[in-house]
């Protein structure tokens, strides 16, 4: 099984993501996202708040990819990031819904679904 390791788990929640989707014809369509959260050792949940054609994409095609890096960039020679390839389940009531709803950044926001990822490949960015 995958993990998603300590170091990851900060670099993940502690910055802005980058979220790929492809639509039915293979075009790729891509998003930052705020607020993921690592809930297991291969799982991150995203909030659906103001997504339209991602949730388009998702709902056909449940293959999708997060690119995280790390944002000290004082040294070029230090810089990494990862790729994260997974399969999603879209939830607009339960468990994951009610838990995006109930996340403090999330106040204020709409918080209309929960995308929960379920991490297959990672690979290190260099």
């Amino acid at each position: 099984m995958i993990e998603i390791n300590e170091e990851l788990k900060q670099l993940v929640e502690n910055n802005i993501v980058a979220f790929a989707s492809v639509d039915e014809a293979g075009k790729p369509h891509n998003i930052a996202v705020a607020y993921p959260k690592v809930v297991s050792k291969n799982q991150i949940i995203i909030t659906d708040n103001f997504m339209k054609e991602t949730i388009q994409n998702i709902l056909k095609n449940n293959s999708i990819s997060l690119v995280v890096w790390n944002t000290d960039w004082e040294d070029i020679k230090d810089c990494y990031g990862y790729e994260l390839r997974g399969t999603i389940k879209y939830f607009t009531s339960g468990k994951w819904h009610d838990f995006v709803k109930n996340m403090k950044k999330n106040k204020g926001l709409p918080a209309k679904g929960a995308i929960l990822i379920t991490v297959n490949k990672i690979k290190k960015l260099t």
